[in-house]
């Protein structure tokens, strides 16, 4: 049963009426099967939050350079505290930062840093139906649709993000084209062949297997379209690929940290086509940090305290890459 807190009647009637129509004969059990409360202890808590969030018309939305809702006139002091204070109780906020109404939602990364280099290097994304794959609790899904985009659907198997983009978009009227979904890619239907951009953006190293996942992207894209993977990458040769035996910057679940000669290599065997890099940039401790609305261990714990050029594995520190490809016509 999917929580009244979270509704998605919007999004389920466009489907029936997309091009991803099919999709929709199963979508809604797939939500019913992710939202289970018994799979996730604290969803009365984040119902609860959403609950207690004020209804007010934002009168301004800008997300083009920036994510910012509401009109800093319609909340005093005490109201954006109080605001602070009810989404706290979804903490810890990791993407971002957002701008509610004047009060700054201090995220623990710097997604709009992220946005800024890879903006430059895509297809215009004016009316392109876009899919965003591990997204989070949806930043970069407001800035694609602030950057033009037809419809933006975000998938991500964590509902404790999904509440975030809930509780977000209760203040955005709630009518934009743009959702995020309680789901993995291998929730989404099979050669779909459907989005005119699909991203990948911090997933390919937490996957078992890199190759399977550059297909089931490439597999949804359209004839032409663009994949846009933004990954952890190590300096070296083709052929070059970490393996962390353990930890890599105290994360568990980090696979395979290649080349960027070897992703390129691994995009053209999938068969997408023209597979380049156009961004590289090593991650600082001012784009990834604890704040007050992210109180854990943050990236400057992560590194070697003598020597940031490193993890405190001794792994190379993260170093971010950015490429596109196209797939087939």
């Amino acid at each position: 049963m999917i929580p009244p807190t979270l509704d998605f009647t919007a999004f389920l009637s466009w489907l029936e009426e997309s091009p991803l129509g099919n999709w929709g004969q199963t979508l809604p059990e797939q939500l019913s099967q992710q939202l289970r409360s018994e799979r996730w202890g604290d969803m009365p808590e984040w119902n609860e939050t959403l609950k207690r969030l004020p209804e007010i018309d934002p009168l301004h939305i800008e997300l083009q350079t920036q994510v910012a809702i509401g009109d800093i006139s319609l909340m005093d002091k005490g109201r954006r505290l109080a605001l602070q204070a009810t989404l706290m109780g979804l903490h810890p906020w990791r993407k971002g930062p957002y701008k509610l109404f004047g009060m700054h939602l201090d995220t623990e990364w710097r997604s709009d840093w992220k946005w800024d280099r890879v903006l430059p290097h895509l297809e215009p994304l004016d009316n392109r139906l876009v899919l965003d794959v591990g997204c989070g609790n949806g930043y970069h899904c407001w800035r694609m649709l602030g950057a033009g985009a037809r419809r933006v659907i975000g998938i991500d198997p964590s509902v404790k993000f999904v509440y975030q983009f809930q509780a977000i978009k209760h203040f955005s009227g709630k009518h934009l084209p743009v959702d995020v979904l309680p789901l993995g890619i291998e929730h989404m239907p099979a050669k779909l062949a459907a989005f005119d951009s699909v991203f990948s953006m911090g997933i390919l190293y937490h996957r078992r297997s890199p190759m399977d996942h550059l297909r089931e992207l490439k597999d949804l894209l359209r004839p032409g379209g663009q994949l846009v993977l933004e990954t952890l990458v190590v300096e070296g040769p083709q052929g070059t690929v970490l393996v962390p035996e353990g930890r890599y910057a105290k994360m568990p679940n980090v696979w395979y940290l290649p080349s960027p000669d070897t992703l390129i290599g691994w995009m053209r065997k999938n068969g997408l086509q023209n597979p380049r890099m156009v961004d590289i940039n090593t991650t600082s401790i001012q784009e990834q940090r604890a704040t007050d609305w992210m109180t854990f261990e943050s990236l400057e714990d992560f590194l070697h305290p003598d020597d940031h050029s490193k993890t405190v594995e001794g792994h190379p520190a993260p170093l971010r890459a950015v490429f596109v490809a196209e797939a087939p016509f």
